[in-house]
C-alpha cells in the first residue's frame, strides 16, 4: 500500500509533489483545478514535464487526480452533463500528461429521479469522456448514499461500469468512510474480508485501483458522508488499522482526505496512518500465528 494524502496544487503541479514529500507521502491526490469552479487550469506540456520530473526525483509512487465536485454525469440537465463531460475530459488529459494512476470520480446523483435512468445518463457521459482521452484510468468512487448519489453499493457500481462500456480503463476507488456509512461493517478483519468478497463477486477486485482512508463521524449505515480524523471516529483505531493492513490492498495508492491542520493533512496525520498500518499488520500476524497453533498437525502415514 502506498500511503499518502490529498495535497494542494496551488503554485503548480511540482509544488504538489513537494508538499507530498514534506508530509512523508508515498502517494498524493490533487485536484487538477479549483474543485468548485468549472473553469479549467490551462496546463502546458512544460507543466506536465516538470511534474513528471519532480515525481521521478521523489519517493512518491503514485498520483491520483480527484475530479471536481461540480460534476454530475447523471444530471437530468443537459447543460450540466455537457459541462461534466468537458471537465472530466480535462481531468483525464491532465492524468495522461503527468502519468497519473487514475482520476477519481463521484459518479453523480439521481437526486429525486429514477436511479436506473440516472445510471444510463452517467454511463453515456463517462463513455464519451473516455473515448476522447488516451490512457488514464477512471476510478469510480463508492458513495455514502446520501441525496440520491450513485455508487452506494457494489451492485450500483457494477451497473455504472457496464453503462460506461465496461472497458479496462474503468476501475474503483473504495473509501473507508463511505463503505461504513453505506452499511458495510469493515471494523474487523473478518468484516472487511466479507466486504471484499462481495466486491469481488459483483465488480471484481481486479478493478480496484485506489483507496481513500477516512474515519467516519456517523454510525454504520447512516448514509451520511462525514469524515473524521483517523482513529477518532466510528471506525476507531482498530477499524482504521484493519483497513490499512489489508493484504489485498498491497501496492494500491491510499490517500487521507481529512487532516488536523485546519482541514489540511499534516505530516503527523500521515505518520498516524503508517502507525495504524503497522499496528494492523501486527494484529494480523498474531491472529495468523494463533490460527496456525490451533490447527493440529496432520499425522504422517
Amino acid at each position: 500500500m502506498l500511503i499518502g494524502a490529498h495535497v494542494s496544487q496551488a503554485g503548480g503541479l511540482p509544488k504538489a509533489v513537494e508538499r507530498g514529500t514534506d508530509r512523508g507521502c508515498e502517494a498524493i491526490q490533487i485536484f487538477n483545478q479549483s474543485p468548485r469552479m468549472w473553469r479549467p487550469t490551462a496546463y502546458t506540456e512544460d507543466d506536465f514535464a516538470a511534474c513528471r520530473e519532480a515525481l521521478a526525483n521523489s519517493n512518491i509512487g503514485a498520483v491520483l487526480i480527484h475530479a471536481v465536485y461540480l460534476i454530475n454525469c447523471a444530471s437530468e440537465d443537459k447543460e450540466i452533463r455537457q459541462k461534466s463531460r468537458a471537465s472530466l475530459i480535462q481531468s483525464l488529459r491532465v492524468g495522461d500528461g503527468i502519468g497519473a494512476a487514475g482520476v477519481v470520480l463521484h459518479p453523480g446523483s439521481a437526486k429525486q429521479g429514477d436511479v436506473g435512468k440516472a445510471i444510463k445518463r452517467a454511463g453515456t457521459v463517462i463513455r464519451q469522456a473516455l473515448s476522447e482521452t488516451e490512457r488514464c484510468g477512471l476510478h469510480l468512487e463508492d458513495t455514502a448514499g446520501a441525496g440520491g448519489t450513485l455508487g452506494r453499493s457494489f451492485e450500483e457500481l457494477t451497473e455504472l461500469i457496464d453503462a460506461a462500456g465496461g472497458g479496462p480503463r474503468l476501475g474503483l476507488c473504495l473509501d473507508s468512510c463511505h463503505l461504513f456509512a453505506s452499511g458495510y461493517d469493515i471494523r474487523t478483519a473478518d468484516g472487511l474480508s466479507e466486504t471484499l468478497r462481495r466486491c469481488d463477486r459483483t465488480v471484481g477486485l481486479k478493478r480496484l485501483h485506489s483507496l481513500h482512508v477516512n474515519d467516519s463521524m456517523t454510525p454504520l449505515g447512516s448514509n451520511r458522508d462525514r469524515h473524521a480524523l483517523l482513529g477518532e471516529g466510528e471506525l476507531g483505531p482498530r477499524g482504521c488499522a484493519v483497513f490499512l493492513s489489508e493484504p489485498r490492498f498491497d501496492q494500491l495508492p491510499c490517500v487521507l482526505e481529512t487532516g488536523s491542520g485546519d482541514g489540511s493533512i499534516t505530516a503527523e496525520d500521515v505518520a498516524v496512518a503508517f502507525k495504524l498500518r503497522k499496528r494492523g499488520a501486527a494484529a494480523r500476524a498474531r491472529r495468523s500465528s494463533r490460527s496456525g497453533a490451533a490447527t493440529p498437525a496432520r499425522k504422517s502415514r
